[in-house]
């Protein structure tokens, strides 16, 4: 039986040399080359024999995510195992969404990640217990947003108008500007919704207002 030809895109050093040893020495897997980005291992398949990716997500110049998209696209019949650290909810469901066949963290065993390697081949989907249980999680949480109904606002009109501009990346005084009201006005709507949200920080108050659906 020939082996099956990797790539690997990986830009820590030590994740890398810990993935080859791992791999290492298998008659199962051929590694046919490395890239340390998204866009390095999307121009390097092109006239490779390579059948599957493992994909690292954060990486310079081109995330895994969008690299996933591109090599889905451009190269369909090549597998993406996204192989990483990270087991954020969104990350994992982006990551499915952009055509990903699985999804590994990568303390997995060498022997985890040879199965996952061969049952994607064979056109199963790889995907860790724990981060399997997290994407359910992810969905079924977003159905409820998607199928319920905005908690009653706590916030005013003006107030919810100045927590959208923050969130939107403005400053107080730009703020000010905007809506034609003073910057200490703008202070003191700020304080109001510190105390009506019972948070003490503008990333809190966002959070907050988005969870409960009072932002667009």
């Amino acid at each position: 039986m020939s082996p099956i030809h990797i790539a690997i895109a990986e830009d820590n050093p030590m994740a890398l040399k810990s993935i080859k040893k791992k791999l290492a020495g298998s008659p199962e897997i051929f590694i046919e080359f490395y890239a340390s980005n998204g866009s390095d291992v999307v121009e390097l398949l092109d006239g490779s024999r390579v059948e599957l990716v493992l994909m690292d997500i954060e990486m310079p110049v081109m995330d895994g995510i969008t690299a996933t998209k591109e090599i889905h696209t451009r190269f369909p019949q090549v597998k993406v195992i996204m192989l990483t650290t990270f087991d954020d909810d969104e990350k994992i469901f982006n990551a499915i969404l952009a055509g990903a066949a699985g999804y590994l963290l990568k303390d997995e065993s060498g022997e985890s990640i040879l199965n996952f390697i061969n049952e994607t081949i064979k056109g199963g989907a790889a995907m860790s217990a724990g981060v399997a249980l997290k994407a359910i999680q992810y969905i079924k949480a977003n159905m409820k947003k998607e199928n319920g109904t905005a908690e009653d606002n706590l916030l005013s009109a003006r107030e919810t108008e100045i927590l959208t501009e923050i969130k939107n990346g403005l400053s107080y005084k730009e703020i000010g500007y905007k809506l034609f009201i003073s910057e200490g006005t703008v202070r003191k709507h700020i304080e109001h919704i510190y105390q009506k949200l019972q948070v003490n920080n503008k990333v809190s108050a966002i959070n907050v207002a988005k969870e409960k659906r009072w932002l667009p």
